[in-house]
């Protein structure tokens, strides 16, 4: 009878599958704290100046090397894609109740589009920032997009499928289109309703 050529069992350790390999290792209790003051001071520093506010600003009021910041956050738009989770969420959760609401499709649409519009405005610079990651796909901003995009598109194709929206009308225009009236209203800060009337006025090109 021939012998079996497999090797004893446990006799090589099992190798990390795939999955368990691509988990983050969990941070150490000091650069958790890092990172959270890193954050916090970001969302304060970014509200006073800007979404272009100085970086090494933001590592020394949060008591840390610019070093410290790099190793948390390689560039701004990843310490920009950071302080923006939270809103990011509200966002996402906004659309969810909008798709489940009793309002007419394009009612939920538009105030979907008002609320990227108050997100793209939350902080001066911001609107420029996502303009610009909306054409580079290795930005931590872009990826921020998908899951907005996504929310964002399914609230169009309903509207569109009701025939109050044009067939041709495109998420990726309208998310654009937002990051624009947020850019002009914010060369704009004596007229507040400036955003609402742009957007009043875009409006009147998606429909049919």
């Amino acid at each position: 009878m021939a012998r079996s050529t497999a090797p004893p069992p446990n006799q090589f350790p099992a190798r990390p599958t795939a999955t368990a390999a691509a988990l983050p290792r969990p941070m150490r209790a000091d650069a958790r704290r890092n990172y959270d003051r890193l954050l916090t001071e970001a969302r304060a520093t970014f509200a006073e100046h800007g979404a272009d506010a100085s970086l090494e600003d933001v590592a020394r009021r949060a008591g840390v090397g610019i070093g410290t910041l790099y190793r948390h956050f390689p560039n701004r738009h990843a310490l920009l894609s950071a302080v923006f989770q939270e809103a990011l969420t509200a966002l996402l959760e906004r659309s969810r109740e909008l798709a489940a609401s009793d309002d007419r499709p394009c009612g939920a649409l538009v105030a979907w589009l008002r609320a990227l519009i108050a997100h793209a405005g939350e902080y001066r610079g911001l609107s420029r920032a996502l303009m610009a990651a909306s054409h580079d796909e290795s930005s931590a901003l872009s990826r921020c997009n998908i899951p907005l995009r996504g929310a964002g598109e399914r609230l169009l194709v309903r509207a569109q499928e009701t025939g109050q929206v044009r067939a041709e009308v495109s998420i990726d225009d309208l998310m654009q289109l937002t990051n624009a009236i947020a850019l002009a209203a914010e060369g704009a800060p004596d007229d507040p309703e400036l955003a609402d009337r742009l957007l009043r006025l875009t409006l009147t090109g998606l429909k049919p």
